[in-house]
């Protein structure tokens, strides 16, 4: 794990506390736990952060920060995964995968599309396509959060192992 290059790219809790923004959250966001490298805090941090990307509306980082303080997972690894995963560039091939997800799921036609900003498109035009595109954002995040989790968790676990068996075996 590169603990140092983290512990230098990371802000220190006295600039957290006296931020003027996050005075608001006090003492729990400099709480160690959020900012510790270990498999729990990290693995739950990606598997949870892979789910709320499929989330369809601007709110990635208020979850992703609300669900990293109530379980005290590790805040860089949620929100690095949250804004690597979905950002402008991966956001339209991610829910168009969540569309088709949910077309499939659903055995619906897939509708053909174009966007507008006018309340009269979103009356009408997104009508044939919310329903699938709802389910496809549910099913995919359940898979992908708990896919990266135990994905994640498998590797760590391995990494471990492996590096304790080279460290026994020099003996």
């Amino acid at each position: 794990m590169p603990r140092r290059l983290l512990k230098k790219l990371l802000p220190s809790p006295h600039f957290l506390q006296n931020h003027r923004v996050l005075r608001l959250f006090g003492d729990r966001l400099i709480d160690p736990q959020l900012w510790a490298v270990h498999r729990r805090a990290v693995t739950g941090a990606f598997g949870w952060a892979l789910a709320i990307a499929f989330i369809p509306l601007p709110v990635h980082s208020l979850v992703a920060g609300i669900v990293a303080l109530t379980w005290r997972l590790n805040l860089p690894t949620v929100y690095g995964t949250v804004w690597l995963v979905n950002n402008p560039l991966t956001m339209v091939p991610l829910y168009y995968l969540a569309y088709r997800v949910g077309t499939l799921m659903l055995r619906s036609p897939v509708h053909q599309f174009a966007f507008h900003l006018s309340f009269q498109w979103l009356e009408y035009g997104l009508g044939p396509v919310w329903r699938p595109f709802l389910l496809g954002c549910l099913v995919c995040s359940v898979v992908a959060g708990l896919t990266g989790w135990i994905g994640l968790e498998l590797v760590w676990r391995w990494q471990v192992r492996r590096r304790y068996r080279t460290r026994h075996c020099a003996v």
